[in-house]
Formats: C-alpha cells, sequence, structure tokens
C-alpha cells in the first residue's frame, strides 16, 4: 500500500489532477483543448515528476492470448504506457495516433528500442481480437493488454491512478451506448524502468519525437 500511496503523490506532483479531469472528459465526448501542460526542463517535454517511480508489476494479457507481466516483459526498454478503449472517439486514437507518427519520425535504431503498450480500461468490449484490429490502424508493432475488469482494476490501482468506470455517452452515441471514463496521458518510461515524463492531451508528435532519444539512453 505504501508503494501505491507514494507513486500516487508522485504523479499528483505531475498535476495529474488535471489530466484526469481533462481526459475523462475527452473520453465522454468533450473537449480536453487548453489542458495545461506543466512547465519542464529542455530535455523532455510534457508534465515531469518531481521524483521518479519505478515500473509496477501487473499482468495480463495480450492479444495473442500470451500472459504479460508489465514490469518483466518491459525490462530493459523505454515504454510508452496507455490506459483507455477502443470506442474512444478522441483521446485514445489521438494519443495513439501521435505516437504513431513520433515513431515514424524517429531514427528507427531508437524506435525498435521502445514498447509501445495499451492496456484497455473497457474489457466488456475490447477482447484480444478487438484490440488488435484497433491497434493495427497504428502499428503492428504496439502491444495490446486485456483482462477481467478486475484485472484491469488491478493494473490501474498498481499504478496509482483512479480506477476507471463506464458512464452514459452523449445522446448522440445511440441509445444503450457508454463511455469509459479513465486516466489519460501516456506515461512515459526511460530505459531505466523509471517514469520519466507523461504526455497529456496537447502534446504534439514532434515533441515526443524529440524526447525518444533520451528514453532510450536513459
Amino acid at each position: 500500500m505504501r508503494a501505491r500511496a507514494v507513486f500516487r503523490s508522485r504523479l499528483a506532483a505531475a498535476t495529474v489532477a488535471v489530466l484526469v479531469t481533462a481526459g475523462a472528459a475527452a473520453c465522454a465526448g468533450g473537449s480536453s483543448s487548453g489542458t495545461p501542460i506543466a512547465a519542464t526542463p529542455a530535455a523532455l517535454h510534457g508534465a515531469i515528476p518531481d521524483t521518479h517511480a519505478p515500473k509496477p508489476s501487473f499482468q495480463l494479457l495480450d492479444t495473442s492470448g500470451r500472459g504479460f507481466d508489465f514490469t518483466a516483459d518491459t525490462k530493459g526498454r523505454a515504454t510508452l504506457l496507455y490506459f483507455g478503449y477502443t470506442h474512444c472517439p478522441d483521446e485514445c486514437p489521438t494519443a495513439m495516433a501521435d505516437v504513431a507518427t513520433a515513431l515514424r519520425h524517429t531514427d528507427p535504431a531508437v524506435a525498435k528500442q521502445i514498447d509501445v503498450v495499451f492496456v484497455t480500461t473497457d474489457p466488456w468490449r475490447d477482447n484480444q481480437r478487438v484490440l488488435r484490429r484497433w491497434l493495427d490502424r497504428f502499428s503492428p508493432t504496439f502491444i495490446g493488454l486485456t483482462g477481467t475488469p478486475s484485472q484491469i482494476a488491478g493494473a490501474e490501482v498498481a499504478m496509482g491512478m483512479p480506477i476507471s468506470k463506464r458512464e452514459a455517452a452523449p445522446k448522440r452515441y445511440g441509445s444503450g451506448k457508454y463511455a469509459v471514463s479513465h486516466f489519460a496521458a501516456v506515461i512515459a518510461y526511460g530505459r531505466d524502468g523509471r517514469v520519466a515524463t507523461l504526455y497529456p492531451s496537447g502534446i504534439t508528435p514532434a515533441e515526443i519525437a524529440a524526447d525518444l532519444p533520451v528514453l532510450v539512453k536513459g
């Protein structure tokens, strides 16, 4: 519990309260434009926490049905982690498109040293086939993880972020539809396995691309 509390406080130091609010609004069909981004040193972009927590341990299934241990299976590699869902109308596809664009504009020797991990917050709809097909729109190299609702919640608790929840979607999406409010920022880990920065809405692919060599070195 102490480790979770420590990581939660570190995320808060990186203005996560603002990012969560903006991300939840965006995934419910609102707009996250104008989200503040913390002032950061020139070395990295985004919202840099005061202290750099290590990757937490959680286990889910990848899109081929194999078990995936987040800490063990990304050890020694720079990692971009995002929690979202395939029916998200705006925030999630934008984040994945930005990351994919950044990787395409990065030296291939650097790009191949980076893992992109997408954890669904909608396990009711995002089975392995649905998740793989959606991620392939951005890159076949992106790793998709799913599990039971309790397993997803456990991963969010391990991360120290709020547990995602289903909410009624705006009427324009049709009756019976739901949205999922969730933490909405890309969490960037350096090769050392520690949080380097967070990319909220408003970050550009060029800014992410500029950071990738630094993450690989770190």
